[in-house]
């Protein structure tokens, strides 16, 4: 297969009507069902092959400049097997139909993808089989959620939980984009409201919120057989009180005063080696050696 030809529904030769049709759109917030007609523009190569390897369904046309016609012949076949487009463009066109000239030389066009209700009842089978997992409460950049995706799949978590905060960041193409394919491998829910989602499993886990100050040591925590949820919040606001009072311990990690604090994806990349799988399928490490129970702390 020639990944330069185009198999059938030829798309526009120059980008410019595909890039129109797109258009320019805000990140949208994650809904169990994605609004009608909204697509995902998924950019730069890792993001493109994780999409491939874990989602190729989603995938409805694909843009790619000359530098990358060698790796994307598999891709080509897939599509031209299900009768969907692919096309090289110029850079020009690849950056309008991207709405980014940040978009690695390719551009997937794909199927907004569905972020289901979060259910403890699933939870619970997660922290049966010792997975962690992290929860976003009002986390709105979309770098960041992308940066926090990108590290907890390197590191091999699963799971990771986004609030219904009205400024909780989305999934979008800034978050595929920044994730480099770590947000096709993690499982994603939604919790609405948040604060009694926690509650609900904090018999199978021990969930640990984040603060600038008042929090404990992350050492100070001790022990504890069940795994971690770890909640994140806002960098400028922090975490909700209805959040904080659902969380059984609230750690900080102390700085040098220097600056005031760390970028929560920053944060997130610390707690998440901290808490880190040891290997697939087993407990992540908890900090400290002393035995702890499931008491308050900070808040």
């Amino acid at each position: 297969m020639n990944p330069v030809a185009t198999k059938s529904k030829p798309a526009p030769s120059d980008g410019a009507a595909e890039a129109a049709r797109l258009g320019r759109r805000e990140p949208a917030g994650l809904t169990a069902t994605p609004p009608a007609g909204r697509l995902d523009r998924i950019a730069g190569l890792p993001a493109v092959e994780a999409l491939f390897q874990r989602r190729p369904e989603r995938v409805l046309r694909l843009f790619y400049e000359d530098g990358l016609v060698p790796k994307v012949g598999g891709f080509c076949a897939q599509l031209a097997r299900w009768h969907r487009p692919y096309r090289r463009v110029d850079a020009e066109a690849l950056a309008r139909i991207a709405g980014t000239v940040l978009h690695g030389g390719i551009v997937a066009v794909a199927e907004a993808r569905p972020v289901p209700p979060f259910d403890p009842a699933e939870a619970a089978s997660w922290a049966a089989a010792g997975q962690s997992l992290f929860v976003l409460d009002g986390v709105g950049n979309p770098h960041n959620l992308g940066a926090i995706a990108r590290t907890l799949a390197f590191l091999g978590y699963r799971y990771l939980v986004i609030s219904d905060h009205p400024a909780q960041a989305g999934l979008s193409d800034a978050a595929y984009r920044v994730a480099e394919g770590g947000l096709e491998y993690l499982t994603l829910r939604r919790a609405a409201p948040l604060a009694p989602a926690l509650k609900k499993i904090a018999d199978q886990y021990r969930v640990v919120g984040t603060a600038l100050r008042r929090g404990v040591p992350l050492a100070a925590l001790g022990a504890d057989p069940r795994p971690v949820a770890v909640v994140l919040g806002n960098e400028e606001q922090g975490l909700p009180r209805a959040t904080l009072d659902a969380c059984e311990a609230v750690v900080t990690l102390p700085g040098s005063g220097t600056v005031q604090s760390l970028n929560v994806a920053a944060t997130a990349a610390i707690l998440a080696y901290a808490f880190r799988p040891r290997s697939p399928g087993l407990t992540p490490r908890q900090p400290g050696k002393s035995p702890g129970g499931r008491r308050k702390s900070g808040t």
